[in-house]
């Protein structure tokens, strides 16, 4: 069973910058998918970012361009890097690991952007 912990959301203005960070409570390996998905108000679930080693990211079309996601497989930790941030981008952040067909969620962590 694998636990992850997300941090980092909170409250920023539009065009603002936020990093979230997830921590996995089991060694994370680069041929596993890991990434962050969203979910906002009356939405579904949507994929904002992923990676896995020999592939390059793949990104949602909404956040392409202005999120970065990376790893550090050492540390057991996922990032991602959030800039010119957009009202629509507000939503609970879920980090996702999926391994042996299994995706494994966190419990999520709250961005809101407004003025």
């Amino acid at each position: 069973q694998v636990q992850l912990v997300e941090s980092g959301g909170g409250w920023v203005q539009p065009g603002g910058s936020l990093r979230l960070s997830c921590v996995a409570s089991e060694t994370i390996y680069s041929g596993y998918w890991m990434g962050w998905y969203r979910q906002a108000p009356g939405k579904e679930r949507e994929l904002v970012a992923r990676i896995r080693s020999g592939r390059d990211p793949d990104y949602g079309d909404s956040v392409q361009g202005r999120f970065t996601i990376s790893r550090d497989n050492a540390k057991k930790m996922v990032y991602l890097r959030m800039n010119r941030l957009k009202p629509e981008d507000t939503a609970v952040y879920y980090c996702n690991d999926r391994r042996d067909g299994i995706n494994y969620w966190g419990k999520g962590t709250r961005v809101t952007v407004s003025s």
